[in-house]
């Protein structure tokens, strides 16, 4: 890269964005060298620029009328395309234009000021993300997280079930699952067995027998000092 290298805008993501930015520039640069020879009066229409050049040219203060600002963009576009760090980056979906502006944001902070990003599409890699370099290769995803989580999901999956090895019967499993159940008592069976004793039951049963205790009428005569009894 060139040492008075110009800013890349954060909106400017991809190597197929620089491209058409270049075949914008050269037909900026070729309707403006036809205007020097075309004859005076002669009606022309300035090629239509798109937003992204505008914001390159506005965020570098330029202006690509100008013969060494638009070759200072065309040499710039030109050492982005085929020097600045490439990252391809898959997600499970489409991603939302301002998270890829938030991760834009960081990447060009942290990692490079020029990195341009590839993003692609793996459905079956469920959520997260599946990053590529140069010479690195990194997977967030998590496909890639269960995959490493694999013997802990089977042993949740069968819990603690061991198998019978004296080869006399099933695990413990199968002998759990073939113990039958006992069934629902019947309603009517139910409501015999609650249903109280009828009255000619309770009237077959013999009455206990009951004692009484006799009062005595005649008061008893009390004892005279000498032993003798008043009647």
């Amino acid at each position: 890269m060139e040492k008075d290298t110009l800013t890349l805008p954060i909106q400017i993501t991809s190597r197929v964005e620089v491209g058409r930015l270049l075949r914008e520039v050269e037909q900026v640069d070729d309707f403006l060298k036809q205007g020097a020879v075309r004859e005076p009066g002669t009606a022309v229409k300035m090629p239509k620029t798109s937003r992204l050049l505008d914001e390159l040219v506005e965020v570098n203060n330029m202006n690509l009328l100008h013969d060494d600002d638009r070759a200072r963009v065309w040499s710039f576009l030109i050492a982005v395309k085929t020097k600045a760090p490439l990252l391809h980056m898959s997600f499970g979906a489409d991603p939302a234009p301002a998270f890829v502006q938030k991760l834009m944001t960081w990447l060009r902070k942290e990692i490079h000021p020029l990195l341009l990003l590839q993003v692609g599409l793996q459905p079956n890699i469920g959520a997260g993300c599946v990053v590529r370099g140069t010479s690195a290769y990194f997977d967030f995803s998590l496909r890639e997280h269960f995959k490493k989580q694999r013997p802990l999901l089977l042993t949740k999956l069968h819990g603690d079930i061991q198998l019978d090895t004296s080869g006399s019967g099933a695990d413990k499993a199968a002998v759990a699952n073939s113990v039958a159940v006992t069934p629902p008592v019947p309603e009517s069976v139910a409501t015999s067995i609650k249903k109280p004793p009828t009255s000619a039951t309770a009237t077959n049963r013999p009455a206990p027998h009951s004692i009484e205790v006799a009062t005595p009428t005649t008061p008893v005569p009390e004892p005279h000092p000498d032993g003798s009894q008043h009647a």
